[in-house]
């Protein structure tokens, strides 16, 4: 019978993050089917004192300041002893199930970016709030968009969300209102994780971008609508955005993705020379989104209109500089038909269409005690399919009074 996390988690995915156990500190680790792998112990065992003063470190932070060099020889030492058969006893005594250890942040995030690169979630949008006007900004096609948010409130799979409260204004209220959103919602993102420090006033090419793009990780950019809605003219999204985002626990190298690198859908127009490169990638990942054990929706990555090297290119023209542990963010992602929709402002059509559910219930935002749960998968380069960590997390009644 086959073992499906065996195949999920093979050696064609050895994705990183942070683990611990009641009997010792954080540590960094990769998972192989249903168990983790503790690399300092490993690197140890194997007299590779370097690597074992890197990963027993509680964030993948130093490993990411060593650069894509050292990132690529310490998947392919992984690689080679993971599949060695004579080595197996001692990778024995550095492995632990999964279910024996407690999985933490795995990086110190330094700055956080989320974008707005899927034309479908954007123009879903666009229709929404400007009916009968353009669904697109003039500005879409030019440039990657993205906000800055708040990396002190990036948490890990499984943390629970408490709802937000803060000003909305309904279009029937008078004045505005202070209390629990009644909007709150998920985002269905793609997380991408840097390396490789830069100085202030440079700039990151789109075909340099590999050499800072350390991995993929999947992430829920939780909203409150109905607060973002009131605060976000003219400087954009705030406290609707800032209480909470949810990252996977498992940072899968972005090596480990070369078999789901695909193109990217036709760019028209030509976006500005800054933004054109030869290191132009999509990436073919199919999310899942669950709410409440019941899938909702299964929005596709492939079908996103920037590329995340054009993303972090555009982050720097300004020279801004990029530091160990920043993560910016592909912002939802929605496919062209309606369960492909990334988020619940457009799977209900902002409350029109709600969503019913097995049990009778409906959706249009979420309720407390409502857990959400994203997957994904992607080729792997052995031929089948590997996962990306999920992330989930459960709504908690505001702390209100």
């Amino acid at each position: 019978m086959s073992n499906p996390a065996a195949e999920l988690w093979g050696t064609d995915n050895l994705p990183y993050g942070v683990a611990s156990t009641t009997e010792g500190g954080a540590q960094v680790v990769t998972r192989l089917g249903d168990d983790v792998i503790e690399l300092s112990t490993l690197a140890e065992l194997d007299n590779l004192r370097k690597w074992a003063r890197t990963f027993r470190q509680s964030s993948l932070n130093p490993f990411l300041s060593q650069g894509h060099s050292s990132w690529s020889a310490a998947r392919k030492w992984l690689q080679d002893i993971l599949r060695d058969e004579r080595r197996r006893a001692l990778v024995a005594q550095a492995t632990k199930p999964v279910s024996e250890v407690t999985l933490h942040l795995p990086v110190h995030i330094a700055d956080y970016v989320d974008f707005y690169a899927s034309e479908q979630h954007a123009t879903n949008v666009g229709s929404i709030f400007r009916p009968g006007g353009a669904a697109l900004t003039p500005n879409w096609k030019h440039l990657p968009i993205g906000y800055h948010g708040r990396s002190g409130t990036v948490v890990v799979s499984g943390t629970d969300i408490v709802r937000p409260v803060g000003q909305r204004k309904g279009k029937d209220d008078p004045e505005p209102v202070f209390g629990p959103s009644v909007r709150l919602d998920i985002e269905a993102e793609v997380g991408f994780i840097v390396g490789g420090e830069t100085e202030i006033g440079t700039r990151v090419s789109v075909d340099e971008a590999g050499d800072h793009l350390f991995g993929v990780a999947l992430f829920n950019d939780w909203s409150a609508r109905d607060i973002q809605a009131w605060e976000y003219v003219p400087l954009g999204p705030f406290l609707g955005k800032s209480f909470a985002s949810t990252l996977s626990p498992w940072i899968t190298p972005l090596e480990a993705l070369q078999a789901a690198k695909l193109p990217l859908p036709e760019q028209d127009p030509k976006p500005l020379d800054y933004l054109r490169g030869h290191d132009l990638f999509g990436l073919d990942l199919e999310l899942e989104v669950r709410l409440n054990d019941t899938v909702v929706s299964t929005p596709p990555f492939k079908e996103m209109y920037w590329s995340p090297a054009q993303m972090l290119a555009h982050l720097t023209v300004n020279g801004a500089s990029l530091r160990d542990g920043d993560l910016f963010a592909s912002g939802t992602v929605s496919g062209g038909s309606r369960d492909q929709r990334g988020s619940l402002l457009e799977l209900s059509w902002s409350g029109q269409e709600p969503l019913e559910l097995p049990d009778g219930t409906t959706r249009s935002f979420l309720q407390d005690g409502d857990t959400v749960t994203i997957t994904a998968t992607a080729p792997a380069a052995g031929g089948g399919r590997m996962a990306l960590g999920e992330v989930t997390g459960t709504i908690l009644p505001s702390r209100e009074g």
